[in-house]
């Protein structure tokens, strides 16, 4: 049946989380939204979103979008009250910088067959998120009156940041064969290299990453990837699998007549049908845990009840009856809450899940880094490790959210986002990562100073001897009262330089001796390992 169903409507926005490389060692994360402020001064294309939430602007469907989530969601979205872009985040202002590029308005999709599609774009986004090194692309394009495997190629094959193989023609072997970025006149602006296998295969064996389409690369600018020898202010690096995470509109003729194998390759985002069967156990699965079915009841066999929601964690694809007003209406029906409340349903559960794979990632590399025989080295790694105790503490205070809404579609799409992507586990796993690495730092500040405490303990013992006997009522065993000053001043020189030559060589040797006066306080020890714990003072240790 799918080679017959026509896409009267389509949408797809791409959700690409990508990680920021910090821009100094001064531990202030999330920072980078600054320097693209600069960029825009310099003639970037990328311009920092205005509000919507101005008086003219303002729309029922901002209303609906807004009340849609609980208030401390609210508060992360949208802030409260005016936010100017230069002030830092703090209570009351958003986290969130978003960055817009109007200069691409199609993109040119050409498939292995030959075929061309012309999508318009409806926007591209850069969400940036204060004190956290993690940015996210949203792109949605549009289309009508597509047939429906061509769709099916489309989410197959669009979102890939580089190609994972190539087949026996030397074509990539699960993109497309071409896309382009075109603006308002039809003029291209950037294209696809997926076909150059060498460029990809020397970009992976010089520096240990892939190597991102140049397409992607072009329209990122002036971000630069960070594996590269381009030059930019904020470098960024995958963090994530190749295949962006999506989500889908579909506008059918008539919905119902899909199958459920038909319904299993649009919510895993497969190719199109090849006629082959799929189990059926695989199918039955995919229905129980991934199909969110409130809207969807075809014995019914009536529009409204023709809408079902897919969600397998990488991707949510909703379909439904073209007929149906309410699933077509873009300002308060489904494709309304597609394009602006599932977004950012999605949008909050992948920036969890980049920011925790992100946290992971710098205590996997401060760790690397940590030699314990090298001073310097190990206070980096406790500075760096601080830093990332204190921003995971922010983190979880201010972006990490169990419940989104109240209201049920939302929260139980959230609930299924959450499930799929794993995020709860993950955000269990760094936290205790994090605990480990905060009772390291812990015992080894306590070690530490039992360790001074040792050392000035033993000075101090070795101290009172001299002290008591020269000190004993008061007694002066040198009358230099008569003395001139440079005399006196003379004699205290030469009392202090012994003396703080033998305080020095008691601190050298304050482990050995504090092991000596251990050995003398023993009750249990004789005299003979008591002489034994004394030679051993001077003995040098090997390493």
């Amino acid at each position: 049946m799918t080679d017959n169903q026509q896409v009267r409507h389509f949408r797809q926005i791409l959700i690409w989380p990508l990680q920021l490389m910090p821009l100094d060692e001064s531990g202030v994360l999330g920072q980078q939204w600054r320097l693209m402020l600069s960029a825009v001064e310099q003639g970037s294309p990328w311009r920092l979103r205005p509000s919507e939430f101005e008086p003219g602007a303002f729309q029922e469907r901002h209303y609906r979008e807004f009340i849609t989530f609980l208030p401390y969601v609210q508060r992360f979205l949208y802030g409260e009250g005016q936010t100017e872009a230069s002030d830092v985040a703090s209570y009351g202002k958003s986290p969130l910088h978003v960055f817009r590029r109007d200069d691409v308005k199609s993109v040119r999709l050409t498939f292995r067959d030959g075929a061309e599609v012309d999508l318009a774009i409806a926007h591209i986004d850069l969400y940036f998120f204060f004190d956290i090194d993690v940015v996210i692309l949203a792109l949605e394009v549009m289309g009508d009156n597509l047939p429906l495997p061509r769709v099916q190629d489309i989410l197959f094959r669009f979102g890939r940041s580089f190609p994972a193989q190539w087949d026996e023609e030397g074509g990539p072997a699960s993109c497309l064969a071409g896309v382009a970025w075109c603006d308002a006149q039809g003029r291209v602006l950037a294209v696809s290299d997926y076909g150059d296998r060498g460029a990809y295969l020397g970009h992976l064996a010089e520096y240990r990453s892939p190597r991102l389409a140049s397409h992607w690369a072009w329209l990122l600018e002036p971000m630069v990837p960070h594996h590269s020898s381009a030059s930019g202010g904020v470098r960024y690096r995958q963090v994530e699998y190749h295949r962006m995470p999506l989500l889908a509109y579909l506008a059918l003729d008539d919905p119902l007549s899909l199958s459920e194998a038909d319904f299993y390759r649009l919510g895993m985002v497969t190719r199109p049908d090849d006629g082959e069967a799929l189990p059926g156990r695989l199918v039955r699965d995919f229905i129980a845990q991934s199909c969110y079915d409130r809207y969807w009841s075809p014995e019914q066999g009536v529009p409204s009840a023709s809408t079902r929601i897919m969600c397998n964690g990488q991707a949510l694809v909703v379909v439904g009856d073209r007929r149906h007003p309410f699933f077509c209406d873009a300002q308060t029906g489904v494709l309304g809450q597609f394009r602006h409340q599932q977004f950012l349903l999605a949008l909050i559960a992948h920036f969890h899940k980049a920011a925790l794979l992100t946290f992971s990632d710098r205590m996997a590399v401060a760790l690397a880094r940590l030699n314990i025989a090298d001073v310097h080295s190990v206070r980096t790694f406790k500075r760096d490790i601080r830093i990332q105790l204190e921003v995971f503490l922010r983190f979880t205070q201010r972006y990490w959210f169990r419940e989104v809404s109240n209201q049920a579609v939302a929260a139980q799409l959230f609930d299924m986002l959450r499930r799929h992507l794993g995020t709860a586990e993950l955000y269990q796993e760094v936290q205790d990562s994090v605990k480990s690495m905060s009772q390291y730092l812990e015992n080894d500040d306590l070690r530490r100073q039992a360790d001074t405490v040792v050392k000035l303990t033993v000075v101090t013992i070795l101290s009172l001897v001299g002290s008591t006997v020269t000190g004993f009522l008061g007694m002066n065993l040198f009358d230099l009262t008569h003395e001139s000053t440079a005399a006196k001043v003379g004699y205290f020189l030469l009392v202090l330089l012994p003396a703080l030559g033998l305080t020095l060589y008691t601190l050298m040797k304050a482990r050995p001796l504090s092991e000596f006066i251990e050995r003398m306080a023993d009750q249990r020890t004789d005299w003979r390992g008591r002489l034994a714990a004394f030679i051993h003072i001077w003995r040098r240790r090997r390493s």
